[in-house]
């Protein structure tokens, strides 16, 4: 029987950070479902998909393959064929992901995909709502969270340190207005599952949170192998 974790929270928490280290300390298989949605909103980017017409995005998504390989431990992810990893991460992609990954067609393009291999492994999964609607059987939940402020100030060293010119009150503002957008939409909102362990990291050290993940995922294992 395969054990799964699912990390769910608001964007900037620190979740494939923490995310990655928690699975490499338990030889789990790290899924960043974060990246397979923003592989999507890049293609969706690139083609002038007008979300918002519901056959334009079901044509649009035809197209679009998201392929998963894992390289020295590290997942990296493909779309057609196109090693696009380094290329998701910019300001545009990440406000494109929120948007779409409210729609439905999104959604269901990549829920059989994270379920079939959570079925198959032991996997680390984390995103917005892992532990409410894609892995609700996962034996281990965690809602980590962290203030706006932190969360703001943690994008602008990252954008700061690729050359992007920004402000740490514009990120602060997109913070929040995203977060609204993520937890009030129709689809899959971003809310903390009834049986997740609540982490907020604001004034933790990436190794505290890790620390904190291990210890209880290691308990939880113990507990279900028995």
């Amino acid at each position: 029987m395969s054990f799964n974790i699912a990390i769910d929270g608001p964007a900037g928490a620190g979740k494939s950070t923490i995310a990655k280290l928690a699975a490499k300390e338990l030889s789990f298989i790290y899924v960043d479902t974060g990246a397979m949605y923003r592989t999507i909103a890049l293609a969706l980017l690139r083609a002038h998909t007008d979300i918002e017409d519901a056959e334009a995005l079901a044509a649009a998504l035809a197209q679009i393959e998201v392929g998963i390989s894992y390289e020295d431990g590290v997942q990296q992810v493909y779309l057609n064929g196109e090693n696009v990893s380094g290329l998701i991460r910019t300001e545009e992609v990440s406000d494109m992901t929120s948007r779409s990954s409210a729609k439905p067609q999104v959604r269901a393009k990549l829920t059989d995909l994270q379920r079939d291999l959570a079925r198959r492994e032991n996997v680390l999964m984390d995103g917005r709502d892992i532990g409410t609607m894609i892995l609700p059987q996962a034996q281990l939940k965690i809602f980590l969270t962290a203030s706006v402020r932190t969360r703001a100030e943690r994008r602008y060293r990252e954008l700061a340190g690729q050359g992007e010119v920004c402000t740490l009150e514009e990120i602060e503002k997109d913070i929040e207005e995203r977060d609204y957008r993520d937890s009030h939409r129709e689809t899959a909102p971003l809310r903390q599952a009834e049986d997740a362990v609540l982490i907020d990291s604001s004034d933790l050290t990436v190794d505290e949170v890790v620390g904190r993940i291990v210890e209880l995922a290691k308990a939880r294992m113990d507990s279900a192998w028995k």
